[in-house]
């Protein structure tokens, strides 16, 4: 009997809208703008290519140790490349928030959001979320702007965690919340190698949706990592979550 679902956030219950380089430029440019104007000397394009390499090396070790690394932290180590230790945390939390804003403007809701959710918890789901990211403020705003925050407990975001899925360890503190046995819960993500991998190596059983999950890492990892089941739209999830009762987690 499946009763409790997990879900991821992004690509999962909200959708991007924007082109990513583009944002991704616009995001920089915002970051290095705060620093600027809250008093920080810097060299705009210097500093830019400081933080992308810091964050192109966090993303590398992440994916190898599943350990997070903090957007904050990030910043911090790019600072200090340019003899800017010992930053008061404001000015980095406004920075931070700056660089975040670009991006939370053009993540939406999933078509269905809430009809999905109102059907789950009307069958007597218990409801969660796991997020992978730098920043637990970004994501505790994407949760507002979405208007979800109600529909989850609890809401286990790897910046807070200090791990990042496929680690089970974070799976396991949705079950120890709820009381629940792994073979009573499914999660829902759009990716192979953290959502669907980290659920099956929990014991859960794991639900791809692809609607946003055309990227390269899951074409790395198609016939390698395989889901226990797919949907094409959030909509699909709730009669498939519930035609799985009774079924065994995967080997």
């Amino acid at each position: 009997m499946i009763r409790g679902a997990i879900f991821d956030l992004g690509s999962t219950l909200i959708h991007f809208d924007g082109d990513w380089p583009s944002v991704i430029d616009a995001g920089l440019n915002a970051l290095t703008a705060s620093l600027r104007e809250q008093g920080l000397a810097l060299e705009p394009a210097a500093f830019r290519e400081a933080f992308q390499a810091e964050t192109e090396g966090s993303q590398r070790g992440r994916a190898v140790d599943n350990v997070e690394r903090t957007s904050t932290d990030v910043l911090r180590r790019a600072l200090e490349r340019f003899g800017q230790a010992g930053v008061a945390d404001a000015v980095v939390d406004r920075a931070i928030a700056a660089l975040f804003a670009v991006s939370e403007a053009h993540w939406q809701p999933m078509p269905g959001l809430a009809q999905t959710l109102t059907r789950l918890r009307g069958a007597g789901l218990r409801l969660g979320m796991i997020s992978n990211a730098s920043d637990a403020a970004n994501v505790q705003r994407l949760i507002e702007k979405a208007q979800i925050r109600s529909w989850f407990d609890p809401i286990v975001i790897s910046a807070s965690a200090g791990i990042r899925k496929p680690d089970p360890r974070l799976f396991e503190r949705v079950l120890e919340a709820w009381g629940l046995p792994a073979d009573e819960v499914v999660m829902i993500g759009d990716t192979l190698g953290e959502d669907i991998l980290g659920a099956q190596s929990a014991g859960m059983l794991a639900v791809w949706i692809k609607a946003d999950a055309d990227t390269q890492a899951n074409r790395a990892l198609a016939g390698t990592v395989r889901p226990d089941a797919s949907v094409e739209a959030l909509t699909d999830v709730p009669d498939l979550v519930l035609s799985l009762n009774g079924k065994p987690p995967r080997g």
